[in-house]
């Protein structure tokens, strides 16, 4: 899929590109940081005017992210009705109350895989849009310029540059589910050792 969308994207320039990027931010699971990356390089060679597809591809994500908050907001009532006394969801809001701002900044570049889940608690917690939207902002610009920045340097090693990015996003969300399972672990250690005293 990634290769016929690079193809696409070099026949019919930035507005498919804006397109898709404005779909991965609705949670479609598109090669969309693949995109970024190669429109990069294609700026490098002139086939993409960057300044253009820089900035309407920043604005076409936030848009595709704010809709998905809109979601959230706007389908709380469903969602507390069905999962608000779970312990998981308590789980999840306590999190998300404590972590919220590094979460969606982070999700929005470095942990992809949780970026419409943040994005859906977000709205689902009626946590500040302003807020919101100002660390959506700061993480897309990261993840348009730093990433579309790094295809453009290296140029036509940008797939290698793809590869190392894929793993280091992997590893930092295995790093953090470690983490978090250790974390559980110690806590139902120290449960155990309270009932059992």
């Amino acid at each position: 899929m990634s290769e016929y969308l690079l193809t696409q994207v070099i026949n019919y320039g930035a507005p498919l590109l804006w397109l898709i990027v404005f779909i991965g931010g609705l949670g479609a699971p598109l090669p969309c940081t693949v995109l970024v990356i190669a429109a990069g390089a294609f700026a490098r060679q002139g086939i993409l005017p960057w300044h253009t597809t820089a900035f309407i591809s920043i604005v076409s994500v936030v848009s595709g992210d704010a809709i998905s908050y809109s979601l959230g907001y706007y389908a709380r009532e469903h969602v507390l009705e069905r999962f608000s006394q779970t312990p998981r969801w308590l789980k999840a809001e306590e999190i998300f109350r404590k972590w919220g701002p590094l979460s969606i900044f982070f999700s929005r570049f470095l942990i992809t895989a949780i970026a419409l889940p943040v994005t859906l608690m977000s709205g689902t917690t009626r946590y500040p849009f302003k807020k919101w939207l100002t660390y959506d902002l700061a993480g897309e610009i990261v993840w348009i310029l730093g990433y579309g920045g790094l295809g453009y340097l290296f140029g036509s090693q940008w797939e290698v540059v793809n590869e190392f990015l894929g793993n280091f996003g992997g590893l930092t969300l295995g790093i953090i589910i470690f983490i978090v399972g250790v974390k559980q672990v110690w806590n139902w250690k120290l449960k155990r050792r309270q009932l059992s005293a």
